[in-house]
């Protein structure tokens, strides 16, 4: 049991790290802030390892560490929206970890896809649907003349939620699919490789 859990700290200290530095490396950047990168997928590894409070937990430490290395703030209110409660809702996603594992387990590697994209889709939206409310709130002064606020707020996130949504559930896939034991399943020796 004490293994477990240490290897379960373990776990979710590197995967935070590795998302740090992953945010450090984005491959495209929006002018006033927001990147397309690969910062989700070791939050979204451990919602689908360990479950949904582990992958909360993951999140919510690299929101933290955000803070501590990359710190962009005007009030406290955008803070909680824009780092606490967008990189922590990314664990979300865990909500179907079981359904992973499960189908994992069984071979089944179609409808595990399908529960992967369900669950990177979950947790990007509740991280999105935070970044949108900041945007509405907090940087509606950047809307150009005559563009709504919430369009403009809808936009500007969708530009980088999306693309980092679409590379985090392929990259998922193919990861978890081809190395089911990144979530804690060992293929059966009756599957095919």
């Amino acid at each position: 049991m004490k293994t477990s859990k240490i290897q379960l700290m373990a776990e979710i200290a590197m995967c935070a790290a590795l998302a740090i530095v992953f945010d450090f490396l984005p491959l495209f950047t929006a002018p006033q802030g927001g990147s397309v990168s690969l910062t989700m997928i070791p939050v979204f590894l451990i919602a689908f390892r360990w479950g949904l409070k582990q992958g909360l937990i993951t999140g919510l430490l690299l929101a933290i560490l955000q803070l501590i290395t990359k710190p962009y703030y005007v009030h406290p209110i955008q803070i909680f929206l824009d780092y606490i409660a967008a990189f922590t809702s990314i664990g979300l996603a865990g909500i179907v970890f079981k359904q992973i594992k499960n189908n994992l387990a069984n071979g089944n590697k179609t409808s595990a896809a399908v529960y992967i994209i369900i669950g990177t889709f979950i947790g990007s939206l509740a991280r999105f649907i935070c970044h949108f409310i900041a945007g509405v709130v907090f940087y509606g002064s950047y809307a150009p003349k005559g563009t709504p606020v919430p369009l403009y707020s809808l936009v500007y996130n969708a530009w980088y939620m999306v693309p980092s949504f679409i590379i985090s559930a392929a990259l998922l896939i193919i990861l978890l699919s081809s190395a089911p034991i990144l979530v804690n399943v060992k293929k059966n020796r009756n599957q095919a490789a």
